[in-house]
Formats: C-alpha cells, structure tokens, sequence
C-alpha cells in the first residue's frame, strides 16, 4: 500500500535537503507541513481501527517522516542499503517495521489511512519493537546529533527554530561544514549587515566644496574691488570723493539685497553667505574711507557707524545660523581696512569688531568668530605698541597707545567671563582671553622714562586679573561667579607676569630679589593653605627668578673674595638672605600639603638643605660686611663655618631621634647631617684655614671641634640604644 503524503512534498523535501545552506527557511516551513500531515494521518488511521477491529499502530518512530517514499518520484530503497531521506538503512524484508513505519504491501492492496498495513479482518496487528532493538545493518549511517541550525535565516518557522516543537522523531538538519552547533534553546544569530562600503570621492568633486572655494574668492575679489574704487580712484583722479563713496554705499547695499533673495531660494545658501558677507565688509570699510580718508564723520560718530554695520551683519548671521557669514565679514573688514588708514584711527575700528561681536559668543558657540574678532585688534594694537618702545612717540600718542590696550583687555575679560559663565568647557575664550592681554602687558614698556607710571599700569592690571584668577580659590565665591579653572589659570598666570614687571619697575638690581621672594612667600602661603598646585608653581617660579637675581648680587664670587663682597653687600643683601631663608620653610610646609608633591619629598630636602646653606653663608657675610668693620668679612665666614657645623648637627639629632620612623626623611637627615658636616670640615681647612687669622680661627676650630665631639658621642649612644633593644638579654 501507499501512504496519503503528498509525493511531489517529498520530491521537493529530497530536493531542499541538498542546499541546506541556502534553502534553510523554505525547508523550515515544508518540514513543519510534513508533521502537521503526519500527525493528520495517524490521527486518521486511530479512528479506522475500530472499525476494523485492530488495535491502533503507534506513530513516532524517528524514521517516521522520513520511512515513505514516492514510488514516482525515486526508487524505493533495497533492504540494507542507506536511505537517503532519513540517514538510516531500510530493514531486510520481511524484517518486523519500526513504530511509526509501515511494510510495502502487495500491488494492488489497498492503503490504510495512517502509512499502516491493513491485515485481514479479525487478525492481530504484530507490534514493531522499540528502535534500540534493531540492529544496524553493514553501510548504515547512525542518527545525526541534535543540533540547532544557527545558519537558518532569522524568523524562519520551520522546526528547529526557537518556539517551534520538532515531530516526534524527527531530527533537525546538520549544519554546513566548518560551522559550529548550537546548543538547543538558543536563538540563532541575525548575520551582521554592515554599511556598504562608500566610494571616494576626490575633495574637488564633493557637494559644496567647489561652491565654496569659488564664494570665498568672490567674496576676496569682490572686496579688493570696492578697496580700489575707495582708494585707488583717488589717487588716479577718477570721480570725485562723493561718487566713491557714494558708490560704494549703493554697491554695497545691492550685494546685501541680493544676498538675502538668493538665500531664501532653494539651494542658494552659499551664494546668500557670500553676497551678504561682500556687501556687509564693503559697507564698513566705506565708513572706514569716509572716517579716515575724507574726514567726513567724526571719529565718535564714525566709530557708532561702524559698530552698527558690523552688529547688522552679526545679527544677520545669528539669524541664518551661519558663522561662516559672521567669520568673512570680520575678516574682510579686519584685513582690507589697514589698506585704507593706517592711523590710530585703524585701532579704533578693529576694536569695533570685536566689541561688536561679543553679545553673539553668548547665544552661539562659534569659536572661529572668537578667533577672527580677536586677533586683529590684539597684533595691530601690539605692534604700534612695539613702535612706540622703540621710536620717540609723543605723550598724547602712548596715552592713545594705552587706552587702546587697556579696551582689547576689557574687551576680551568681560567677554570670555560672560561666555564662560554659559559654557565653561570654552577653551578658546580663555585662549582669546591671553591673548587679549598682550598689549596691556606690553604697555609699561612705552614708559621706560617714568617708573612710577609704568609700576601704576602694571600694578592695576595685575589687581584685576589675580582678583578674577583669586575667586577661583574661594569657594562661596566661585560658586557665585562660576568661573572655570583654566579661565583662572591663565588670569593667574597673566597677573603674575604684570606682577612682575611690577616688581622690577619699583626695584633696583640690589632689592629685585627682596621684592620677588616677597611674591614667593605670598604665592606659598595662598597655596599651602588652599591647597593649590597651580599657585604654588607660580610661587616656585618666583622663588627661582629670586635666586637667580640674588646670586648676581651675592655670588659665589663675592662671597669668597673680600674686595668684592665690600663694595656689593650690604643690608639688602641680609635681607634677601633672609627672605630666602624664609621662603624655602615655606616652601617646604607648602610641599607638605600637596599631595602630588609627597613622592618628591627627598629632593625637596636636598635642594632645602643646598638653599639654606648658601643663604646662611651670604647673611653671615653680609652682616659682618654691613657692620662696617674692618674683620666684619673673616667675622661673617668665621659665624657662617660654625652656623654650617650647627646645622648638622641639628640635622643628625633629628635623624638619630626619628630613627625607628617608618619614613625616609630621618635617614635622609642623618645622611645631609653627614654630608653637611663634610662640607663644614672642608670649608674649614680649604677656606678659613688661609683666609681668616687670629681669634676668628680659633673660635671656628674651637666651635666646630665642640660640635663633633657631641655628634659623636650621641651618635655612638645613639647606635648603642638600638643595639640594646634589639638583644634579646640586654645587659643589666
């Protein structure tokens, strides 16, 4: 007999069995047609039995699905061979069949609804045996693990796939060759889709490169014309003043017409920036011709003219969002104006720029418009400046001269302040904040003739921006301001320069090392107790420039020749001593406080010790030069030798005394202690022993032997405390 499955389903399963890789979804839903049919037929073969009177034959033998074959469609399977639907072997014939299976009746024998044999009316129907119990004929092809097809296509229904139960029986497809199971229960992998990849593009054949490259050179061409028609012409005597002036107006205002219909056309957004940035440019630098040129304006009112120009075009800029429209209007005004004045004036007129820019850095981040309104005041206002230190100027031109810088520094301060009050991650308003303040900074320098003016500019320039970099060390205070930290470090760090030219306008070269270690004690102290490291790197380079300026007083040199050290020491040279001295226990305290400076704390010692010694030794020297008698230089190298030989050993009784300290710094003690005490000895035989005479070498043996004597019997007692100690039976 034949069974009820359709035999071109079959045809077509054989078929999808051999592309498994690439017909996994069809397969899926063919196959799940397969279980719903078989689980129809044997559902239809229990309800016949009792009809007949035979017991219902069991379905679900793993070669269920897979026993029948089309007598059309292929050739049935001989006995013992392997079947290629189902990877197992057809039993011999008259074998007893599997559960599920079916016996080939004879021809013409009619097929039972279920893929069962039917036997004569009345007659047992012969149960199969379990499949453990056949066994495997020679050739045959054992089961196929369970797998999961992970390769299937995601959301394919067939069985196997998650959700989806398998017929009883059944076994899911091996996947491909080279691809790894998957453990049951798990959903297959969707297959990556990548982007496709995008193929390059020269630059000159990207959308709006070409657009804009020709717009900037229309717009610099463009206003090189309008610069000739307001200068050129003249001097060739072509129309008269009115007509180019006039003109340029008329030219001007048509370009900004045309701009504005061109913008608001499709596609026209270039060709808009570029025609309103020309005639915006064009018509600043006519109020520029007719201020400076033909004097037709007052300053003041040409000066409001301008700004109004060029806050016209910014506002039209923040209208269309465009920086790029903001960026060539300043440009092109910044750049073509010095063609047309050269004056004063000209500064005047840069610093309207950037005034006039200012209120739009506080709705817009636009760095570049930050840059271009900048830059221009900052370089013309330095260099007539930088002319002015070095040509003879007159006094109105330097108080113009100062006026000018001191606005680009306002300019600049209250802008960035405001801007980074709104964003305080604007690096470039700090950037543009230094390098507003140039010109203030080199402003003293035009007055080299009097000092007490330039010490007055410097003075009140560094006030202002250490009291801004200062509210950043309080912190009610910065809460309230919100200023970011690198706005402070370059106020800080621009104060302390105008601090310094403070510094050397009021001083002389003998007290310039009082005033600068009088700025290092400060910057310490404000550091130690705020706990600041970019204070304190300000108050050690100030402590550096100190020494530096003390040791071309108080040299090595002066030091050791008595000639020398008459006519270059004296009282201020005791007092920088001094406040050298005091600068490096501040110094020290201040390092404590620091925690980045905890890994440094020997070589703080060490360069503590070294600073000391020398500042010990020119306070000495100094003071017995300042007396004014006629020993007072062997006196000072006399005290200095035993104030050496003090310092060791007050060095080595505080490395004895701390010794069990888990730290470094008591043995570093007793090694500068040790290494002090050498130099004191070698001070003493080398340099005293031939310069000084009578009782002033005697008192420097007599004290420097005493110190040695107690250094070596503390230190022996010292040692031999430890080693007591330690022994497990100390003597009695």
């Amino acid at each position: 007999m034949t069974t009820s499955i359709d035999p071109a389903l079959i045809s077509r399963l054989s078929g999808e069995f051999t592309a498994l890789g690439t017909q996994m979804g069809v397969l899926g839903r063919d196959l799940e047609l397969l279980r719903a049919q078989v689980v129809g037929d044997s559902a239809g073969a229990q309800k016949v039995s009792p009809e007949t009177g035979a017991a219902p034959v069991a379905t679900g033998s793993p070669e269920g699905p897979r026993a029948s074959s089309s007598p059309t469609q292929q050739p049935a399977p001989l006995p013992g061979s392997i079947n290629p639907q189902g990877g197992s072997s057809v039993p011999p014939q008259g074998a007893p069949i599997p559960q599920g299976g079916s016996s080939v009746p004879p021809q013409g024998a009619p097929i039972p609804q279920g893929g069962s044999s039917v036997p004569p009316q009345g007659a047992p129907i012969p149960q199969a045996p379990a499949p453990a119990q056949w066994p495997t004929p020679v050739g045959s092809v054992p089961p196929a693990p369970q797998y999961v097809p992970r390769y299937a296509p995601a959301g394919a229904a067939g069985w196997g796939a998650p959700g989806v139960p398998m017929p009883p029986g059944a076994q899911p497809p091996m996947p491909p060759r080279g691809m790894a199971p998957m453990a049951p229960g798990m959903r297959p992998p969707v297959p990556p889709r990548g982007k496709p990849p995008v193929p390059h593009t020269p630059w000159w054949q990207r959308d709006g490169v070409i657009s804009r490259v020709l717009a900037i050179a229309g717009v610099a061409v463009t206003l090189i014309g309008v610069v000739m028609l307001l200068v050129l012409a003249a001097q060739a005597g072509f129309f008269g003043p009115v007509p180019r002036v006039v003109a340029g107006a008329l030219f001007s205002a048509g370009l900004v017409a045309a701009g504005m219909r061109v913008f608001s056309r499709t596609g026209g957004r270039v060709g808009g920036i570029a025609l309103a940035a020309t005639g915006i440019a064009g018509a600043y630098l006519d109020v520029v011709a007719a201020t400076a040129i033909y004097h037709w304006l007052h300053p003041v009112l040409g000066f409001a003219v301008g700004l109004g120009v060029a806050a016209g075009g910014v506002s039209l800029a923040v209208q269309w969002r465009s920086q790029p429209l903001a960026v060539l209007v300043v440009v092109g005004a910044a750049v073509l104006s010095p063609v047309l004045t050269t004056e004063l004036v000209l500064l005047a007129f840069l610093i309207v720029l950037q005034l006039a820019c200012t209120p739009v850095q506080l709705v817009r981040d636009w760095p570049y418009l930050h840059v271009v309104r900048t830059l221009p005041a900052v370089l013309a206002t330095s260099l007539f400046i930088a002319g002015a230190i070095f040509d003879i100027s007159s006094g109105s031109e330097r108080a113009l001269l100062l006026g000018a810088a001191a606005t680009v520094a306002a300019v600049g301060l209250v802008g960035t302040v405001l801007v980074v009050r709104h964003r305080p991650a604007d690096l470039t308003a700090s950037l543009m904040l230094a390098s507003a303040t140039v010109p203030m900074l080199a402003a003293p320098g035009m007055f080299d003739h009097d000092r007490a003016v330039a010490s007055l500019i410097a003075g009140v320039f560094a006030a202002v921006l250490l009291g801004v970099a200062a509210t950043a060390l309080i912190p009610k205070i910065a809460a309230v301001v919100k200023i970011p930290g690198h706005t402070a470090i370059v106020a800080a760090v621009a104060g302390s320069i105008a601090l310094l030219e403070v510094c050397v306008a009021v001083t002389d070269p003998r007290s310039l090392p009082i005033a600068w270690f009088l700025v290092a004690l400060a910057y310490f102290g404000v550091a130690g107790q705020r706990r600041s490291g970019l204070t304190a790197g300000i108050g050690a380079a100030f402590a550096v420039l100190g020494a530096f300026a003390f040791l071309n007083v108080a040299g090595p040199e002066v030091l050791a020749s008595q000639r020398y050290s008459e006519d270059n020491l004296g009282v201020a040279t005791v007092l920088g001593a001094t406040l050298a001295l005091a600068v490096v226990a501040v110094a020290i305290w201040c390092a404590r406080r620091l925690p980045a400076m905890h890994a440094t704390a020997e070589l703080q010692w060490i360069a503590a010790s070294l600073a000391g010694l020398y500042a010990v030794t020119a306070a000495t020297v100094a003071i017995g030069v300042a007396t004014g008698a006629a020993d007072g230089f062997l006196i000072g190298h006399s005290a200095a030798t035993i104030l050496w030989m003090v310092a060791a050993t007050a060095s080595l009784f505080y490395g004895l005394r701390n010794l069990a300290k888990p730290t470094n710094v008591p043995k570093l003690a007793l090694g500068s202690g040790l290494l002090v005490t050498a130099a004191a000895l070698a001070k003493l035989f080398l340099f005293d022993l031939a310069t000084l005479d009578g009782l002033v070498r005697v008192a420097a043996f007599l004290a420097v032997g005493v110190l040695l004597l107690v250094v070596g019997t503390r230190y022996a007692r010292a040692f031999a405390e430890a080693g007591a100690k330690s022994s497990p039976n100390p003597p009695a």
